[in-house]
């Protein structure tokens, strides 16, 4: 690791076999916390390369426990988390909005690292239990329509990294991995990420996928589309940059989709807007989300549509029992 990191640090990049490679000694447990610290430093100091991400993608995926859903034809709703925004769980709420329109969601996630609540720590929160076995994530995917993925039971070669990252409490590039090492390849995925930057290597990646795609970020920095001013979503059909009042909606203050300070507090925003007690704001961002993923899923509706698929489901309290359908 010396003679990587002193190549690192003199500003030399890694190629794709190389990138590969490091990450499966890491997961072999060749080096300690203290280099693997300095490691993922390094990219705190300048972005990943394309080359590099595609070579982490390599070794995660290499490494993972897969499940074969290709028997439905499931979306993940999936940010990479590290924006520093400390919303809410709006990837989370908008994919069992998308289960109650009748989209079976395999939704991949973690625990926060920059954030208070992940995904993880959410579902956790009401009891969820977390599980990698294929046919109990199928039983949820037929009565609930939509199972969870959590990260670490799938990467388990990956353990000795997480206390760093928790450690280190920022972003890394593991948090631009999050979305692409889905360990059931959904063929649908609604991605946000946290910078232009990522828009375009994300894109460059997935348009060598078989996979419908769309990429959101919103141009103040979120990683989904916050509707707090213009975002950018870009697909296999579709380069746009679009504001609030483009979807429908009124632009939003910052302050309006903040989450919680705690877990609980969280999850109380979390279950109210479910149980349809949701501020008009909170609603309304949870919407643009589940209707941009469900346009993604069919290029040939009108994304006005679709929030209003997204809009009845929520609504009706249809996402709400999708939620208690994989809880129970």
């Amino acid at each position: 690791m010396k003679t990587i990191l002193n190549e690192l640090f003199q500003n030399h990049t890694l190629s794709r076999d190389d990138s590969k490679q490091i990450l499966l000694r890491i997961a072999k447990g060749e080096f300690n916390a203290s280099q693997m610290a300095a490691f993922l430093s390094v990219f705190q100091l300048r972005n990943v390369t394309l080359e590099e991400l595609k070579g982490f993608r390599d070794a995660m995926l290499e490494l993972c426990l897969k499940v074969d859903f290709s028997d439905y034809n499931t979306i993940d709703l999936c940010g990479t988390g590290g924006d520093g925004k400390d919303t809410f769980n709006i990837s989370t709420l908008a994919s069992f909005v998308v289960a109650g329109v009748g989209v079976k969601v395999a939704k991949h996630g973690n625990y926060g690292v920059s954030s208070t609540c992940g995904s993880s720590n959410v579902l956790e929160y009401f009891g969820y239990e977390f599980s990698n076995n294929a046919d109990k994530l199928r039983k949820e995917l037929d009565y609930a329509g939509i199972c969870f993925l959590h990260a670490p039971l799938f990467n388990p070669a990956m353990k000795s990294i997480a206390p760093i990252r928790k450690e280190l409490a920022v972003k890394t590039f593991f948090n631009m991995l999050g979305p692409m090492v889905n360990p059931s390849s959904p063929k649908n995925q609604l991605v946000g990420v946290f910078n232009l930057e990522l828009v375009r290597i994300y894109t460059y990646i997935y348009q060598n996928l078989e996979k419908n795609f769309a990429i959101v970020h919103s141009l103040d920095g979120y990683d989904e589309i916050s509707l707090t001013g213009d975002f950018r979503a870009q697909s296999n059909q579709m380069d746009v940059i679009q504001s609030p009042a483009d979807l429908g909606f009124n632009e939003l203050d910052p302050s309006q989709i903040k989450g919680g300070s705690t877990v609980k507090e969280s999850g109380k925003i979390f279950i109210n807007i479910l149980e349809g007690k949701g501020t008009e704001a909170q609603n309304n961002v949870v919407l643009a989300n589940a209707g941009m993923a469900l346009k993604c899923m069919d290029k040939k509706n009108e994304l006005s549509d679709c929030i209003n698929q997204a809009r009845n489901s929520l609504l009706s309290g249809a996402a709400l029992q999708s939620f208690k359908n994989l809880i129970n």
